[in-house]
């Protein structure tokens, strides 16, 4: 089981939201809307990923990686090295 099982229905419904924006976003760029205008759609599209993203992190830490490190050892090591690097990814992005 994954951490984000329990949520699943809902990260799924925001993911078809997210697709949405960006099929919009095709649409706007097809029909030579003003480029301020597709901007501002990009960035609603680039904040609804990092709540995604964040969504899902928490989601991980809480399951994958509070599991890990009841048991200890090697296997918790890699799980907060594997979180670690997850919010490195998503500081940088």
């Amino acid at each position: 089981m994954v951490g984000y099982s329990p949520t699943k229905e809902d990260h799924l419904q925001r993911l078809r939201r997210i697709e949405g924006q960006t099929r919009g976003l095709q649409r706007m760029v097809e029909e030579d809307k003003y480029c301020i205008d597709i901007l501002t759609q990009v960035s609603a599209v680039n904040r609804a990923l990092q709540a995604v993203a964040l969504s899902l992190l928490e989601e991980h830490m809480a399951h994958c990686v509070a599991e890990a490190t009841r048991q200890g050892g090697a296997e918790a090591e890699a799980k907060i090295k594997e979180a670690s690097d997850a919010i490195a990814r998503l500081v940088r992005s």
